[in-house]
């Protein structure tokens, strides 16, 4: 009987370790949000934790037919400094921004104020360079295009 009251003891410790990492460390899901960063703060009285808002573009429809900004909070967990530092520069440029995040299973309020704790930060080149609308033609263009067949007056 002591046999079987030592391993239920051994058996309960392991369950709660287990119960305890999962809550604590665990991770639901991985993935990436992109838009621009509109809010960086640090919050809370004894934890102090690290919050931040992206505006991710674009707009969705409210409850009454008005538009709502699509917002995401995240957590940057304490003791990264260079994920910070990164935002920081982001926002100061006002770069757009791809946040990596992992999603714990519950949200502890000594960890952040949200269950998505960013892993890593790139900072986006903007993809939209000005090009002219019309394209300036060189004589050697003008040349080559009276060389070709033109097709303004064939039927098919």
């Amino acid at each position: 009987m002591k046999k079987f009251k030592i391993i239920s003891v051994i058996v309960l410790i392991l369950a709660l370790g287990i119960g305890v990492y999962f809550f604590f460390f665990a991770v639901y899901s991985n993935g990436y949000r992109v838009g621009t960063i509109i809010k960086m703060s640090e919050r809370g009285v004894i934890f102090k934790t690290r919050e931040g808002q992206l505006h991710t573009g674009g707009v969705t429809a409210g409850g009454e037919g008005g538009l709502a900004s699509t917002i995401w909070s995240f957590s940057v967990e304490r003791g990264s400094d260079e994920i910070l530092d990164k935002i920081s520069k982001a926002a100061d440029e006002q770069k757009r921004v791809k946040l990596f995040y992992q999603e714990k299973f519950y949200q502890w309020a000594f960890f952040g104020d949200t269950k998505y704790f960013i892993r890593e930060v790139e900072i986006l080149e903007s993809k939209t360079e000005a090009k002219p609308l019309i394209e300036k033609k060189t004589e050697s263009d003008v040349e080559h295009e009276a060389d070709q067949p033109s097709d303004e007056n064939t039927m098919f």
